[in-house]
């Protein structure tokens, strides 16, 4: 699976959880922070799984 599209994945998930915090009247300032924290995760867990084997010597 390439980085893009588990990006993109990742994005969508982040944007239903946005989308269902606003519409349960969360205040934007934690929809925002909660959407950066996901982000962050999103990216770490994306690099760990698509990272290239090293090669072994």
């Amino acid at each position: 699976m390439s980085f893009a599209l588990y990006l993109l994945g990742f994005a969508l998930v982040t944007g239903g959880i946005a989308w269902g915090l606003v519409t349960a009247g969360v205040p934007g300032l934690y929809v925002a922070i909660a959407c950066v924290i996901l982000v962050g995760l999103g990216i770490i867990s994306g690099v760990s799984k698509t990272r290239a084997k090293d090669a072994s010597n």
